[in-house]
C-alpha cells in the first residue's frame, strides 16, 4: 500500500493552487477597477451595472455546454487555452485604456469573452482537484481552495484601488500578466487529460477496445440533471442559493457608490471592499471548525440571516469606512458552507460526470445572478447606496425566513445513503454561495 503524500507536498496540486491563485488575484484587481472605470466613462451605475451583467449572461449561457466538454476533452488542454486567452483578453482592453480608444461596447464585449473563458476555465479544476488530490485529504484541499479565493480578496480589491490611482491602464495590465502566469503554473501542474476511471469501452469480436460511447451533448445534460434532481433537499437548497446570489451580487455598485457619496477615494472603496477577504479569509481558516458544527442546511440559514443583517448594517451611518466591518460578517461563515458542500459533490459524483455537475451546479446557484448588478445599480441610481443596501438586506432576511420553512431543506446534510439516495432529516448536498 503506497503511503499518501501529505496535502503540502503534492506538488501537482500545489501547482495548480497557485495558478489558481495568481489567476484569482487579477480577477479581483478588475472587479473595483472595472465599474471604476466605467463610472468615470460614463457617470451611469447603471451602466456599470450592465457591463457586470453581461459577463455574467455570457457564463451562464455557455456554461453547461462547457462542462459537457470539459468531460469530453483533453481537459490540461482545455484548463491551459482557456486561460491563455482569457489574458489574451484582458491585455487587449488594457491596450484600449492606454490609447483612450475603450468603449462602452469594449467592455461589453470583452467581459463576454472573458466569462468564456471562465466558463471552461472553472470545471477543469474542479475536476482537477479530485483527480489529483485523495479522497481523504478534500476537506483540507478545498479549504486551502477557499483560502485563495479570500486572500485574494482581501488584496485584490485595495491593490486595484492603488493601481487604477496610478493610472487607469495599470490594473488590467497586471490582470494580463497574472493570468499569464497562471496559464504557466497550470501547464506545470499536469492535471489530467481523462478521468481516471474512465473506461465506459466497449470490446469488439477481435478483442479490441472501442473508444467510450457517448449520447449527445442534450442528452449527457440531462443525464447529469437527472442524477441532481434526484437528490433529496437539492432542489430547496439550489432555490435559496439561487436568491442568494441574486440579492448578493447586487450589493457591489451601491457600495461603492455609498463609500463616494461619504467622500471616499478609490483607494478607500478598495479598501472596505477588502472586508470581504477578511472575513473570508478568516472562514476558510476556521471552515473545519464551524463545518462539524452544523449541517449544511442550517448553516445556509445562518448564512443567509448573516448575510442580510451585515449587509443592511452597512447603511449605517458611520462614515466611509464603517462598511468594511459588517462585510467581514458577511463573508466569515460562508467558506465553511461552500468547503462542505465541494466536498460533498467531489464525493458523491461519478469522476466523468463531474464537469458536466459542476456547471450545472454553479448555473443551478447563478441563473438570477445576471440581474443582481443591474438590481443593484438601478436601486443606488435611483434611491442612493444607503437605501438600495437596506432594501437588499431585507431581502436576504425574508428569505431566510421563508428558506426555514422547508423541512428538506433544514435537514439537509448531503449524506448518502447505501440506496443512493441523500438523507433527509437528520441528512442531505447544495450550489455555491456568493463570494
Amino acid at each position: 500500500m503506497t503511503d499518501i503524500v501529505p496535502l503540502r507536498r503534492n506538488v501537482r496540486f500545489q501547482l495548480l493552487w497557485i495558478g489558481s491563485a495568481v489567476s484569482e488575484l487579477g480577477s479581483e484587481l478588475t472587479r473595483l477597477a472595472m465599474p471604476l472605470l466605467v463610472l468615470a466613462l460614463t457617470g451611469s451605475p447603471g451602466l456599470a451595472g450592465v457591463v457586470a451583467g453581461a459577463r455574467t449572461v455570457a457564463f451562464l449561457l455557455v456554461q453547461i455546454p462547457a462542462g459537457v466538454w470539459v468531460d469530453r476533452w483533453d481537459r490540461r488542454r482545455t484548463l491551459i487555452s482557456a486561460q491563455g486567452l482569457q489574458a489574451v483578453v484582458s491585455a487587449l482592453l488594457a491596450a484600449l485604456v492606454l490609447t483612450d480608444q475603450v468603449q462602452i461596447w469594449h467592455f461589453v464585449t470583452l467581459a463576454v469573452l472573458d466569462a468564456l473563458c471562465a466558463a471552461f476555465i472553472e470545471p477543469v479544476l474542479g475536476t482537477a482537484v479530485r483527480g489529483i488530490v485523495p479522497t481523504s485529504q478534500l476537506h483540507s484541499a478545498y479549504a486551502q481552495e477557499e483560502s485563495r479565493t479570500h486572500a485574494a480578496g482581501l488584496a485584490g480589491p485595495p491593490l486595484g484601488g492603488l493601481l487604477y490611482g496610478l493610472g487607469r491602464a495599470v490594473p488590467f495590465v497586471v490582470d494580463a500578466i497574472t493570468f499569464l502566469a497562471a496559464t504557466i503554473f497550470y501547464a506545470l501542474a499536469k492535471v489530467p487529460r481523462r478521468p481516471a476511471n474512465e473506461s465506459r469501452t466497449s470490446t469488439r469480436e477481435d478483442g479490441e477496445e472501442q473508444p467510450p460511447i457517448r449520447g449527445g451533448m442534450r442528452r449527457e445534460a440531462v443525464e447529469a440533471m437527472t442524477w441532481l434532481w434526484r437528490r433529496r433537499g437539492l432542489r430547496e437548497v439550489t432555490a435559496a442559493v439561487m436568491v442568494l446570489n441574486l440579492l448578493g451580487g447586487a450589493f457591489l455598485i451601491p457600495l461603492i457608490v455609498l463609500v463616494g457619496e461619504r467622500g471616499g477615494s478609490a483607494l478607500t472603496t478598495g479598501t472596505v471592499l477588502a472586508g470581504l477577504g477578511v472575513g473570508g479569509l478568516a472562514g476558510a481558516l476556521l471552515s473545519g471548525r464551524i463545518g462539524k458544527l452544523l449541517p449544511p442546511g442550517k448553516l445556509l440559514l445562518v448564512v443567509l440571516t448573516v448575510f442580510g443583517a451585515a449587509l443592511a448594517a452597512t447603511a449605517l451611518p458611520w462614515g466611509a469606512w464603517w462598511p468594511m466591518v459588517p462585510l467581514v460578517f458577511i463573508t466569515l461563515s460562508t467558506p465553511s458552507l461552500n468547503v462542505v458542500l465541494n466536498v460533498v459533490i467531489a464525493r458523491m459524483v461519478p469522476e466523468e460526470m463531474l464537469g458536466r455537475m459542476g456547471a450545472i451546479l454553479s448555473m443551478g446557484s447563478m441563473a438570477l445572478k445576471p440581474f443582481g448588478p443591474v438590481l443593484g445599480g438601478a436601486l443606488a441610481a435611483a434611491l442612493g447606496g444607503a437605501a438600495a443596501l437596506v432594501i437588499l438586506g431585507g431581502l436576504i432576511g425574508m428569505t431566510a425566513v421563508i428558506a426555514a420553512l422547508s423541512r428538506e431543506l433544514r435537514g439537509f446534510t448531503g449524506e448518502v445513503t447505501p440506496a443512493g439516495h441523500d438523507a433527509v432529516g437528520p441528512g442531505a448536498h447544495a450550489g455555491q454561495v456568493p463570494e
